[in-house]
């Protein structure tokens, strides 16, 4: 599906000027309607308060101030325009604990690269159609961290490893409830 996106402000947060360049010139070939760049954290933190983008695309590593601390510092600053905006950090880490570290941070995408133009497009997209909900607690403000919906959910338990009772009509006749336990296949 193609989209009008001539109206999204891009913000591009990213030390390495080829990088940065290219994935400007993308944004701007899938329309985007102004694209902002920045070299580091710094300049990102004052071009975010000036513009209030729609989205931000920003690298993990970065002199001053990595991609991880800008995010934080998104989410937390009570005084801009946008807790809540999208953020698609770029990085060429892609082990599970980096992703769960921003992931922790409040990152909402993630993108590996090198990245292709269609990955890159994804992205986007994705925080367009399928916009998550965000979560607030005392120490995380950010992206809900399930990723999937369920509509079988019928309780109060929601892990894999919970244990609970069958229903009645799965229980065999002749074993009773307490002997029967839940197993993860």
């Amino acid at each position: 599906m193609a989209y009008e996106l001539n109206t999204v402000t891009a913000l591009i947060v990213e030390d390495n000027y080829p990088m940065r360049e290219i994935t400007k010139a993308l944004l701007e070939s899938f329309g985007v309607g102004t694209v902002v760049v920045a070299n580091d954290g710094e300049e990102g933190l004052h071009q975010y308060k000036k513009t209030n983008p729609d989205i931000i695309i920003l690298d993990w590593m970065m002199e001053h101030m990595n991609g991880l601390t800008f995010t934080v510092q998104i989410r937390n600053d009570k005084t801009g325009p946008n807790p809540y905006v999208p953020i698609i950090l770029m990085t060429g880490f892609n082990e599970e604990n980096r992703v769960k570290e921003a992931r922790d941070c409040g990152i909402t995408e993630y993108l590996a690269k090198p990245f292709t133009a269609k990955t890159l497009y994804s992205r986007v997209t994705q925080v367009i159609e399928r916009p998550r909900p965000f979560v607030q607690s005392e120490d995380f403000l950010g992206p809900d961290r399930r990723r999937t919906k369920t509509t079988e959910y019928g309780g109060p338990l929601r892990r894999h490893d919970d244990v609970a009772p069958l229903p009645p009509y799965a229980r065999p006749a002749n074993l009773p409830p307490e002997d029967i336990v839940l197993v993860d296949a």
